[in-house]
This record gives structure tokens, sequence and C-alpha cells, in this order.
């Protein structure tokens, strides 16, 4: 057998091994066996590198050094899930649903909601290609080097009958046993212990080194798939086809003909959960039929065909020792309580929300008192009850201030809301840091070099007083001040001038209008083409657009009409800011239908010109290229099409499509 037989014979015969191991859970060789294979392999890879397959099993080994992860924009968004606590919360949406089916027939797909990390894997003619973070849902972190080394994310898909193009979405996790084997040989080498299986995980995800990631027992559990077309008709059989490519499910899904049996699934999984050597915090429900989720579509953050049952959130008890009021940026003032430290769920938990005044009312809370508090999947733990019969007599009331806890202004609360306010919105410091971290932020701005330390530094220092002062400040102004090197000056101006070419619909997010967020900034962008448009329009007017309420109305209208807030616009027009829509703006994708492909256009065309026909193509999520190559899609053809290129297109193999049959595609 030459070499190139060998390294061929010998990848094929330690990924059968892999998957027998990773995803069956059922070894076929002994560790040591397999090791002695994989040993032989890497030598003869060394040797012969020209002959190494692109989805070797020593990419699993790891390796690789990655300073920073860039980021990856998914092509399709990844959506949170709404939350169900409750059978009449499930009978609501299950109606609901009855409503968007509009007569046809429904079933739901029910599985485990993994406490983990969500990953996504895109696959091109079967290898694997790029894994992806979930981010912020609209784009994420590229980790690619990372995911390689999950033993049970396939580095190319058994069999051959699957597109050529598909994205496969999962959850990585760790096991309860392993966590626990992971930890003792920690304290054993004298290192401090990890606090709990999901944040090991997620850490472990962004380590620079892949050879460390590899070192971790994770493990991912596949759940969603993304073709176009669809493949199958249902959620069931596409489960089906991910078994088949090599993914390791969850063992648990199953189909539920009614919203009757979901309730049965979820009972019976309340107890026997905590059997399981993996955590669930409730049960994913999905309509089960493809071509019906297409036709319920999505709201701006969840889907409408799935829901998330959460099961009762784990309970700890401690001690308030105080109470903090925090000044966000939109003046509200929220209370949060310190207490002595406590583990909850896997976390040591210091502080807990109590959300605003109405809430220590109803709790009757006093300083010393002991808690109940909870996580329920929310980022700061909230108390849910007080025990009375531990309060200690004379124990002292919190009582909620009168005056702001940052700048001693008298607080309001707006009628019909809950929250208190403080109205001092120019010379309130934390509202003036907080909108200045809101513009530069990530979904905003995205000034690379601004983040919270360096907002307040400026401001402390006078330097700013808002968001607009940002594009006045000078290399002179920033170099003495403490921690501010010559190469940091420069990349904080540079961010600040990049972030000019930022389009409307960000910077009008960035200007932190009450409840103006990221989706609803570009409904208003589209519909009213420039700031001074739609700081002009009237509440009739703005409640015209759609998805746009009379709250939203009420918060522009307030905006527009305050003196500050039209200098500020001023400033921002003078400094450059993009405040209107512009051609790059207009070609933004509407849809998803040619993500992934790459157009040349050539000729003349009957039904619209070849700009137009570019600005359609990039609408629907396609490239526009000038020339031809091995990674062109299409040659779309009109009349007097180049010579050259349908040449070329012919050599090549790539599709050339005529006028009616690009339009034809479209359809």
């Amino acid at each position: 057998m030459n070499p190139k037989e060998e390294i061929h014979h010998l990848t094929e015969e330690i990924k059968r091994h892999n998957y027998s191991y990773y995803v069956l859970a059922s070894p076929t060789i002994s560790d040591y066996e397999f090791d002695q294979l994989l040993t032989k392999l890497q030598k003869l890879e060394t040797q012969y590198p020209e002959w190494k397959l692109p989805d070797s099993p020593t990419e699993r080994v790891g390796g690789t050094i990655t300073k920073d992860f860039p980021s990856f924009r998914h092509l399709h968004p990844m959506l949170s899930l709404g939350n169900s606590y409750s059978e009449a919360d499930l009978d609501e949406f299950d109606k609901q649903i009855q409503k968007l089916a509009e007569g046809r027939p429904y079933s739901y797909l029910v599985e485990h909601k993994f406490d983990g990390v969500s990953l996504s894997l895109h696959y091109e003619n079967g290898l694997l290609m790029r894994g992806v973070t979930r981010g912020d849902g609209q784009q994420g972190d590229e980790i690619t080097a990372n995911a390689k080394t999950i033993g049970s994310v396939p580095l190319r898909l058994r069999g051959n009958h699957f597109p050529d193009q598909l994205e496969v979405r999962g959850e990585v996790m760790m096991f309860q046993s392993d966590f626990g084997a992971l930890n003792q040989a920690r304290e054993a080498e004298g290192l401090a212990p990890l606090m709990n299986p999901r944040n090991t995980t997620a850490g472990t995800l962004k380590m620079q080194d892949s050879g460390q990631v590899a070192a971790r027992p994770l493990q991912f559990f596949a759940y969603h798939l993304i073709t176009n077309p669809l493949t199958v008709p249902s959620d069931y059989e596409q489960m089906d086809l991910l078994e088949n490519w090599g993914f390791k499910l969850g063992k648990f899904h199953s189909h539920c003909p009614t919203i009757q049996a979901v309730h049965h699934y979820i009972q019976a999984w309340e107890e026997r959960r905590k059997d399981l050597d993996y955590d669930i915090d409730g049960i994913v429900i999905k309509v089960n039929e493809l071509d019906l989720r297409e036709i319920m579509g999505n709201t701006a953050k969840a889907p409408r065909w799935a829901i998330a049952f959460k099961y009762k959130a784990v309970e700890s008890y401690t001690q308030v020792e105080s109470v903090d009021y925090q000044v966000g940026r939109t003046g509200k003032i929220t209370p949060v309580a310190n207490l002595i430290p406590v583990l909850l769920a896997g976390t040591t938990v210091k502080r807990a929300s109590i959300h605003n005044a109405d809430e220590i009312g109803r709790l009757d809370l006093h300083l010393e008192d002991t808690v109940s508090i909870e996580k329920g999947g929310d980022i700061i733990p909230k108390i849910t009850g007080v025990v009375l019969e531990k309060r200690r007599t004379g124990a002292m009331a919190v009582q909620f201030p009168i005056h702001c806890p940052a700048c001693s202004t008298k607080l309001i609360q707006p009628e019909g809301e809950v929250n208190h306010f403080c109205p001092n919105v120019s010379g309130c410091p934390p509202q003036i840091k907080g909108r200045i971290s809101h513009f530069a932020g990530r979904k905003a701005m995205d000034i690379e070099g601004l983040g919270t330390e360096i907002v307040n530094t400026l401001v402390d220092q006078g330097l700013i007083q808002n968001y607009a002062d940002l594009y006045e400040l000078t290399y002179e102004q920033l170099i003495p001040l403490e921690r501010f090197a010559d190469q940091s000056v420069k990349n904080l101006l540079e961010g600040i001038e990049k972030s000019k070419s930022q389009p409307f619909a960000r910077v009008l997010f960035g200007l932190g209008i009450r409840y103006v967020g990221a989706t609803v900034a570009q409904k208003l962008a589209a519909a009213s083409q420039n700031i001074q448009t739609l700081l002009a329009m009237s509440h009739e007017e703005l409640v015209a657009i759609p998805d746009i309420g009379g709250r939203i109305a009420e918060s522009i209208q307030e905006f527009s009409s305050g003196e500050e807030n039209q200098i500020l616009i001023n400033q921002l027009l003078k400094a450059g800011l993009r405040l209107e829509l512009g051609e790059e703006d207009a070609s933004q994708p509407e849809s998803d239908l040619l993500s992934g492909k790459i157009f040349v256009i050539s000729g003349i065309f009957a039904s619209q010109s070849r700009d137009e026909l570019k600005v359609l193509i990039k609408k629907m999520g396609g490239k526009v290229s000038s020339s031809l190559s091995k990674k062109t899609s299409y040659l779309v053809a009109g009349e007097n099409a180049g010579p050259s290129k349908m040449e070329k297109a012919s050599q090549l193999e790539i599709p050339i499509l005529s006028e009616e049959a690009f339009l034809k595609l479209l359809e």
C-alpha cells in the first residue's frame, strides 16, 4: 500500500471508530489502539502533507492558535424562543398555531431544551467549512478550528445524499460525569475547580488554543437543519436525515400529534430530568410540518411556530445585606439587592434584581431578610419571596428613594408605568455614560476601542457630554490621559472616523430613543428615508408604519421636541454621519433566496437594466461579480452577451440563464 492509499485507509478507519465512540457511544477498539492508529496517521501526514485529507481525524487534535475570532453574519438569524411556564400558556400557544395554520393539519416535535451553548455549522459538498457561535443572533464569532475538535461534530457528512450547501444548528455542552472527572483532574494538579458545565463549555469554545479545546470533553447535539429547498416535509424526518449524516441527536425527541400529548411529555420529564447526565431547563415545542413553519414565519425576536416550556427554576436561600439603586441610560431606577453569597444552579450569586418600587412593596422587603432567589433563565437572579418567620425584630424596611442616587434630582413616575425615572437627562452621569456606550455599541455605531471604561474616563475628564462630542475629539486631548498610548489613541480616533459610514438605521438605533430597538430602527429608516422627515412626522403618520405602535410614536415625538436633541442631530449631521438612506441601504438583502450565489451579468435585458438586475440580486441575498471564476454560480445572459464570457462559462461548466430563466428562478 503506497503512502497516499495508507493515509486514505487510516483516515476512513479512524473516522469509523470516532463515529462509534462519540455518536453511537459504543467503542469498537480500546483507547490505546485508537491512539496508535492516530499517531501512525499523524506521522504519515507529516511526511506526505500533500496527501492529507481536509476531513482528517488529526484536525480534532487541535493546535491552531487564534488571537481574535472573526465575526460572521448569520445567513439566517439565530432567533430566541418565547417562553411558557404553565399548561395554560401552552394551550394559548396552540390556539395561535391553530389560527396561523388556517385549518391545515399540524402536529408538534418536542425535545429537551439543553442548557448549553448554541453553535451553527456550515457544510459545503458534505465538508465542514465553518463553525459560528450564536453571538447576538445576527452575527457571531467564527470558531471553526475549535468546533473541529469536538468529536461528535462531523468533519465530513456520512453517505452522499445531501444538499451541496446546508447549515446545522445544535447545542454544545458537557455531561455532568465528564465535568466531574475534569474537575477531579484539575484538583489533582492543584488547579481551582470550574464552576459549572455550561460556563465551562462557553469558556472552552472561546479558548485561543484549539489544542486546549480538544482536551475538554465537549458534546454537540444537533437539533435544526437549514436547507434550500427543503429536503423532507417534516422536522421529525429532518432528525432522521441528521442522524444518517452522522450527527448526534438527543435521545428523547418525540412526535406529538396534539397539545395534550405535549402536556404528557412535559409532565413525564419533570421528575425524570433529574436522572439525566446533562442539564435541561425546559422542553422545546415546535410545529413539525416545515411548510407550515414557512407560512407562520417569525417575529423580530422569535419564530411563531415554536415555544419553550420552562420548568420551575432552582431556588436558593440567603440574606439581604443592602440595596443599591442603579440608573440606566433612559433614567430608569432599578433596585438591586446585595446578598450574602450563595450557590445557585452552579454559580455563586451575590446580587439579585428587585425590579422596581412595586416589587419592594409586594415583598415587604426588609434589610437582613432571608429571601428565596432563583435564576429562571435571567442573567441577574431575582428575589421571589421573603421568609417572614426568620425576620429579625426591628429590621429596617427597604425604602425606595425619592431622589436620584446619582444626581439627587427628584424622581418621577410617568402615568401608567411601574418604574421610576430620573428626569435629569443631560446632567445625570450614569445616563450620559449609558447613552454614549449604547451609541458606540456593536449593534449601533460599533466603535472599536470605545468600551465602558473609556467612556467613563472621557466623561469624567469633561472631554465629552454626549455622543456627538465623540466626533470632535483630538489626538492632543486624548494622549495625556492615563492608559492612553499613542497607538490606542490612533485606533480610537480611527474607529470613531470609521463609524461615520454606518447606515442610517444603525445611527437611528444608536440615538437611544426609548422603545426604538434595532429592528424598529430599520422599519423607521425605510419608511422615513431621512432623520428630518422622521422627526417631523405626526403621530398618525408614525403609527401608520407597520409594527409602529402608539408608545413608540409618542417616544419619537418626545425626542424630536427636545431642543437638546435637535442640537445633537445637527452636530451629527455636521460630523458627516449618515442620517438618510443611501444606495447601499436600498440594496440590503430583503430575502435569503439567493444567499451564497454569485452572479455575473452580461448583455442587454428587456424587462430592466443591468443595474436594476444587480440591485434585485443583492436584495435577494446574492452577490454580483464582474468576472467569471469557478466560484460563479450563474451567468445571466441577455441579448448581445459577451462571446468571451459565454465561452468561458461553458468551459467552467457554469449554468447560463436567459432573462426569462433568471426571473423564473426568483419565482
